[in-house]
């Protein structure tokens, strides 16, 4: 066996090692010599360059993090992620693979000159990863220093295992911050009241923190990265298992996506109505133009790791509608006179509106789509995954905690399912905060139709640059179409507080607390005591039997609104 005789020959060595070479026959040659010089070169080169842009954005870190105090700021991404750094302007992924490989075995730059002036430059038309471009379609190996040391990449046309915790975190926060959170005081506060309003939303969010958990450290069960929350059930539970996590996680995002639709459509004719109440304009066409933006930005934007950001705009358009709702209210509250704050609706109404609302709980705060949001995260995937499920679960959620109470207690029993609706002030602040919630719905609904995208373009090879006539076409028929449905189905039940219910007793109580409870059961059920196996199980039964009572509960609140409605109300 060959030893090397100097520093820079174990480096290049150590490099062979992890690569294969055609000296070692039980290795796989992924690259030539000369290519893998060039990319550590290069990828030596955007390290130094992504180290002397951070140095320069150090002072914009500090000045944001003033503001973090009060709000969670989108500018933080400068800190928190290397979506500013050139980097990622244009580098292969065997490149970051390589530089990965370099760090580790402790790669000097005098190595990588060395193997620069042996291999020579790169070749012109080797494949490479840009911005605008997919992944690689087909399985590769992903290195885990934390957990295996080869874990299986499934295919997939989306650009992946690249973001770090903190684009997560505020992926997640921008889910849980959404134009959602002004509906949650009339929605949950109204039905449940002040006592169990408080103590459900916290405890929902302790029970919600585990749940998620469970789902992410099962991320990598089996020695392959689940991407896809249908390939985890189906790697436990068989094909079967497969398809009806699928059908389930896709009515789930299908309704979450069309309550987006009528939030943003209610914003856009709440701006109207403010400069113009003359019922000409009603909340069908409203909701056929957001349509359309949401369909034009879904063309714009290939993968869920693209948006980077517009994460931050999406925060700073949150910071908008929150703090003018929070100020709005909390004025209107200090102004007027006693509220009432008792339950509306008689015995039998109250059971059910109960139930309903246990429902929004869970809605609040999960998304359904936790494996594919892990999916976009570096390793290891595990440890950062739960950095970002912290961040959520915390700071994430003190807007959301702010502006519920605070709308319920301005308003009392009679506060609107969407605050905005409720709140006084100067017109051009109501109207500033409705545009911000129209934009940021625009930008959260592409977060939850991002793995109906990633299906339709991994199943048909939609690769490379967004604006290829062929990427450009496929999109617009396919995500255009999609959004249409969207669109379609939001103009004619446009009944939110009810579809929020409905969305989580059908399919967010079975994806965050049923399969996770029993997925984990499944897979470290020999490693668990006899207490911790029955606590799992007692959570089975009890969201089991807490989804179908939801949804009986739901079923009933539209059945109700459908006699006070019409199709294509103007509500």
């Amino acid at each position: 066996m060959f030893i090397p005789t100097n520093p820079l020959a174990s480096e290049t060595a150590a490099l062979h090692n992890v690569w294969g070479s055609p000296d070692q026959p039980g290795k796989t040659m992924l690259r030539s010599p000369s290519r893998l010089a060039c990319d550590v070169s290069a990828a030596g080169c955007c390290r130094r360059r992504a180290s002397r842009t951070l140095r320069t954005t150090w002072p914009v870190v500090i000045i944001f993090g003033f503001h973090w105090i009060t709000f969670f700021s989108g500018a933080g991404l400068l800190a928190g992620c290397d979506c500013f750094s050139p980097l990622n302007t244009r580098v292969g992924r065997r490149g970051q693979d390589t530089l990965a490989v370099a760090t580790r075995t402790g790669i000097s730059e005098e190595a990588e000159e060395l193997l620069l002036e042996s291999g020579g430059g790169a070749r012109e038309g080797e494949e490479e990863m840009t911005m605008e471009g997919g992944g690689d379609v087909g399985s590769r190996k992903g290195h885990d220093d934390e957990h295996f040391e080869g874990v299986d990449m499934p295919e997939t046309a989306h650009l992946i295992s690249r973001d770090s915790w903190f684009q997560a975190a505020f992926v997640l926060t921008t889910g849980i911050n959404s134009v959602f959170v002004l509906g949650f005081s009339g929605t949950i506060m109204v039905p449940l009241g002040w006592v169990p309003g408080v103590l459900g939303l916290i405890a929902a969010a302790a029970i919600s923190l585990n749940a998620n958990v469970l789902i992410a450290k099962l991320h990598e069960f089996g020695g392959k990265r689940h991407i896809r929350y249908r390939d985890l059930a189906g790697h436990i539970y068989g094909r079967k298992a497969y398809s009806l996590t699928w059908g389930l996680q896709y009515v789930n995002l299908f309704m979450i996506n069309t309550g987006y639709i009528i939030l943003a459509g209610e914003a856009l004719k709440a701006v109207y109505v403010l400069f113009r109440d003359d019922h000409v304009m009603k909340l069908p066409y409203f909701i056929a133009i957001v349509g359309f933006v949401c369909a034009l930005f879904a063309i714009g934007i290939p993968y869920l790791s693209a948006l980077r950001i517009w994460l931050g705009v999406s925060t700073v358009l949150s910071l908008v509608y929150i703090v003018t709702a929070f100020v709005l209210a909390l004025r209107d509250g200090l102004n007027s006179p006693a509220r009432d704050y008792s339950i509306p609706g008689d015995k039998t109404g109250k059971i059910f509106t109960t139930i309903g609302a246990a429902a929004n709980l869970v809605f609040a705060y999960n998304t359904g789509m936790l494996p594919e949001i892990q999916a976009t995260v570096r390793e290891p995937a595990v440890k950062n995954m739960l950095k970002s499920l912290y961040f959520q679960f915390t700071v994430g959620c003190l807007p959301m905690f702010a502006v519920t109470f605070v709308g319920y207690w301005a308003y009392g029993s009679s506060t609107s399912s969407y605050l905005l609706n409720s709140v006084n002030g100067p017109v051009w602040v109501k109207a500033l905060a409705n545009i911000s919630a129209f934009l940021q719905t625009v930008i959260a609904l592409h977060i939850f139709a991002s793995p109906m995208y990633e299906y339709m373009d991994t199943r048909f090879g939609i690769t490379g640059s967004t604006l290829q006539f062929k990427n450009l076409s496929f999109r617009i028929l396919v995500r255009g179409g999609y959004l249409a449905i969207n669109t379609l189905v939001a103009a004619l039940l446009p009944f939110l507080g009810d579809f929020e219910s409905l969305t989580g007793a059908i399919s967010t109580f079975p994806l965050t607390f049923i399969l996770a409870n029993h997925m984990y059961l499944m897979a470290k059920q020999n490693k668990m005591s006899s207490v911790q196996k029955s606590w799992h199980w007692l959570n089975v039964c009890f969201f089991g039997c807490m989804s179908v009572a939801a949804a009986i509960a739901a079923l009933r609140l539209i059945a109700v609104d459908s006699k006070t409605y019409n199709l294509f109300a103007d509500l």
